[in-house]
């Protein structure tokens, strides 16, 4: 009998597509928040000289998802309410498109930098109190949307929640009190949870966080204090706002989507497509957002966004949605100015002509294929739990138990990939298992093939 480890890859199961995982949603989405407002100040798109219908042209350029943002109560704005939002998605809907909504939680812009507590609930101290408005205020939104035929795919509890949630512009920056955050988003999760649960359409859910270099350390920090059931982590990603680069973004993806049981999307991005302005508003996106090889010109923009995708994608992530593409310049005043501050980085030109930019929508990527890893009852003798570290999983070491009832690691990685890798009897990769060809307990290797790939690791003796 062999010592040496079976290491065999089965290229073909019934089904699998060529290329792709054909059981991965992937979503190439538009916030489209701002276009209901924005026709009201006349704004007009158009393709080759033809008014359109925005949420329309975007889905025919490929968009599958909208998003849309919801604010308790604006009273600033007449937008961005419960009115508002049953119209977005009833227009989105009628495109073909699924929808992401977006609670903020708030009744202005909640971000990175801020979350404010709405004003109605800005008296209440007692956090269980607190959590049950969010849940009823989240429940009750979801279920006049079901009634309504409007319920969406996704939603978000919360938006770029990196401080503490229901906070105050005083409090902004301090540390987060974890047992009062968490009470607050586990009420917004059991809202959507149980809201799907009697509706046409149960939503996932979905976890938001600005720049990748904030993400992983609010997630563990989250998952240590029971915030654990979400479908989905969101990253914002604007160049200006993070201190990492295309590669480290991708990076953190790989890493969060093999130590969570969720898929990882770019929820917003977006990238200047001129350094011109229409208007005397200024723009929030100029030279500080651009990234080598990228000017900020149409076909630079076009392909920023068709490799940024390619680079999620093939790093495991579920696709990229655009911010705001179609917040263009008109006549209108805002808090800001009269104008836009991201017309020089929307989807449409200064004269509302789409760009060329869209093509990200419906570009031909390259995707991964479902590779499995799958441990031999044999490497279990004497071991209860097992450890795989590999190039592919970044820093993170993957237990596999006995108890298992599949004892394997899935996961998603381009076809022709090869692979390193290891199991070891140890949590501190003391202990290796696995031999190569050589008879050697270094790391091993195997190829991941065109479709769904099945790799045996098992031994007939220790």
């Amino acid at each position: 009998m062999s010592r040496h480890p079976l290491i065999a890859c089965c290229l073909l199961l019934a089904g699998a597509a060529a290329n792709a995982d054909s059981g991965t949603r992937y979503y190439f989405g538009a916030d489209l928040s701002y276009v209901n407002e924005l026709e009201d100040c006349g704004a007009m798109y158009s393709l080759r000289g033809e008014n359109r219908d925005p949420f329309e042209l975007l889905h025919e350029q490929g968009a599958n998802l909208a998003r849309v943002r919801l604010w308790n109560d604006a009273r600033w704005t007449r937008y961005s309410n419960l009115a508002d939002v049953k119209k977005t998605i009833q227009r989105s809907q009628r495109a073909g498109m699924e929808v992401l909504l977006d609670f903020h939680y708030s009744d202005d812009w909640a971000d990175g930098e801020k979350q404010l507590i709405p004003a109605a609930w800005a008296h209440i101290e007692d956090v269980d109190a607190l959590a049950q408005k969010v849940y009823e205020f989240t429940f009750q939104t979801l279920q006049s949307l079901n009634a309504a035929g409007l319920m969406p795919e996704l939603v978000q509890v919360g938006n770029e929640t990196n401080g503490e949630i229901l906070s105050t512009l005083e409090k902004a920056g301090n540390p987060i009190n974890w047992e009062r955050n968490a009470k607050l988003l586990n009420a917004g999760i059991r809202a959507v949870r149980e809201a799907g649960a009697k509706a046409s359409v149960n939503p996932r859910v979905m976890l938001h966080i600005a720049q990748p270099e904030n993400v992983e350390p609010w997630f563990a920090a989250a998952t240590a204090a029971g915030v654990t059931d979400f479908d989905l982590i969101g990253i914002s990603y604007y160049r200006r706002w993070s201190s990492e680069l295309p590669h480290e973004l991708v990076a953190v993806i790989d890493r969060l989507r093999h130590r969570y049981d969720a898929d990882v999307l770019v929820v917003e991005a977006a990238y200047p497509w001129t350094l011109e302005a229409k208007d005397s508003m200024s723009n929030l996106l100029g030279t500080s957002t651009l990234v080598e090889g990228y000017p900020a010109t149409r076909d630079g923009q076009r392909r920023y966004l068709i490799d940024l995708t390619q680079q999620i994608i093939e790093h495991g992530g579920v696709g990229l949605v655009y911010w705001e593409p179609a917040w263009i310049s008109t006549s209108c005043k805002t808090r800001w100015g009269t104008g836009s501050a991201w017309e020089n980085a929307a989807l449409f030109d200064f004269g509302g002509n789409l760009l060329p930019g869209a093509d990200f929508f419906k570009h031909p990527y390259a995707y991964p294929v479902e590779v499995e890893l799958r441990v031999d009852d044999a490497i279990f003798e004497g071991k209860d739990i097992v450890y795989l570290s590999g190039d592919f999983l970044g820093e993170i070491v993957k237990s596999i138990s006995r108890e298992s009832s599949d004892r394997s690691i899935v996961t998603r990685l381009m076809p022709g990939r090869r692979i390193r890798f290891q199991l070891f009897a140890d949590e501190n990769r003391t202990k290796p298992l696995l031999k190569d060809s050589h008879g050697n307990r270094t790391q091993v290797t195997a190829t991941v093939g065109r479709e769904r790939t099945v790799i045996e690791l098992g031994s007939h003796l220790r």
